[in-house]
């Protein structure tokens, strides 16, 4: 490898984001990629799936409600104060697995990771 390709290399592995599964809420799954610098919500919304986001991505409404493996959950940490009160508040809350999508923040050691979008509210 020349000096040139392996710059072109690490600038490529420096930039590429993770790749996500993703079942809607009709069954349908999903893979997308996941940018460096985008919360899971952002990924979800700019790649066309239907996350309202009302509040743009603040923990202020459970409209980015989001599922995630329940070991996962337990390795992002605890919920902060406001997204623990929002996520209780939804009818479809899961204690091990619910999170807001818009409080999860890229990290590479979530590559491959599956995500389930919970049902909208009535």
């Amino acid at each position: 490898m020349t000096a040139t390709s392996t710059m072109h290399h690490a600038a490529a592995s420096v930039t590429a984001g993770t790749r996500i599964h993703v079942i809607d809420r009709d069954g349908r799954e999903h893979h997308l990629e996941w940018l460096p610098g985008q919360s899971l919500m952002e990924a979800l919304r700019d790649n066309g799936l239907p996350v309202l986001a009302s509040c743009g991505g603040r923990a202020a409404c459970a409209t980015c409600h989001v599922f995630l493996d329940a070991n996962l959950v337990k390795q992002l940490g605890t919920r902060h104060q406001d997204e623990q009160e929002l996520v209780e508040e939804t009818q479809a809350y899961d204690p091990e697995t619910s999170r807001l999508s818009c409080q999860v923040h890229h990290d590479l050691a979530l590559d491959g990771i599956t995500v389930r979008m919970a049902p909208e509210e009535e």
